[in-house]
């Protein structure tokens, strides 16, 4: 049975709260792994460093990106997540406060599945975090061999 766990890679502790917050609101029940850093969702992903002893047959379902991150930025995580075989059809959705053209464009470009700029507002925001629950976790078919430890 494919598992079906969430990455969700953001430096704001607030931010962090607020997305499980909505999760638990909206009965999304899966297993949200939370990086801080670019680094550390890029080790993640690749079972390097804290997380070299990570099962690799249980990859994310979806990948939430903040893009204003410390130490490597989201976009950069999101080129080496393309860039790589294993991980190249990941759904990768862009969660960030950013309303910037440029990183609109250049999410995009990089393939981004989907970008999001995170409501202010609590009620908006856990609304937005249903939606993306229930398309990317309950409807959504991913790849066949997603999820299964196969290249």
């Amino acid at each position: 049975m494919n598992k079906k766990v969430v990455l969700l890679v953001e430096d704001n502790p607030d931010d962090v709260e607020l997305t499980l917050r909505a999760f638990r609101k909206n009965n999304l029940l899966n297993e949200v792994v939370v990086v801080s850093d670019g680094v550390e969702a890029l080790d993640y992903l690749f079972n390097k460093g804290a997380y070299a002893d990570r099962d690799p047959s249980i990859q994310p379902q979806l990948v939430l990106l903040d893009l204003k991150l410390p130490k490597i930025d989201g976009l950069e995580v999101l080129r080496q997540i393309r860039t790589d075989e294993q991980t190249r059809l990941l759904p990768v959705v862009i969660l960030t406060s950013s309303k910037e053209e440029q990183d609109l464009l250049q999410s995009y470009t990089l393939h981004a599945n989907s970008y999001i700029c995170k409501p202010v507002d609590f009620n908006r925001f856990s609304e937005a975090v249903r939606q993306l629950g229930l398309y990317w976790l309950v409807l959504n078919e991913p790849p066949p061999t997603w999820g299964q430890g196969e290249k």
